[in-house]
């Protein structure tokens, strides 16, 4: 059956991946997963990505990230879906818990956390909320 939110998908995965205490977790390759998972390492939420080609297909391993045994990601969540896509100006895109966390922007610039679209002056449509 075809997967019908992928970027979805990866971001429950590194959830219960974070849940289950595990030190990291595969999700399937692509550009665009990619591109989230550079923004959460840049902002500090995980340690790191590499391409793992040990299987048949492409997968991204994602190294998650604890602090003194609790997870460094406390919430993550989807925010524009395939059913409801939720685009915000520059000026418009929304804060998480006051600034404490970030919202993972796609913008014509590239993905980019909230806070970097804000200083570039674009805004897009936005993917995710993380604190």
């Amino acid at each position: 059956m075809a997967m019908t939110d992928p970027l979805g998908d990866m971001l429950t995965r590194i959830r219960n991946g974070q849940q289950a205490k595990k030190d990291s977790v595969l999700s399937p390759a692509s550009r665009l997963r990619a591109n989230v998972l550079e923004v959460l390492q840049r902002e500090g939420y995980i340690r790191g990505f590499s391409e793992d080609t040990t299987g048949k297909h492409k997968a991204l391993r994602i190294e998650l990230k604890y602090f003194e045994g609790e997870p460094a990601i406390k919430h993550i969540a989807r925010v524009s879906r395939p059913g409801r896509r939720v685009y915000s100006g520059s000026k418009e895109l929304p804060t998480v818990r006051n600034g404490l966390g970030i919202t993972i922007v796609s913008t014509p610039k590239g993905v980019l956390s909230d806070n970097e679209a804000r200083n570039d002056n674009v805004g897009g449509e936005v993917l995710a909320e993380v604190f």
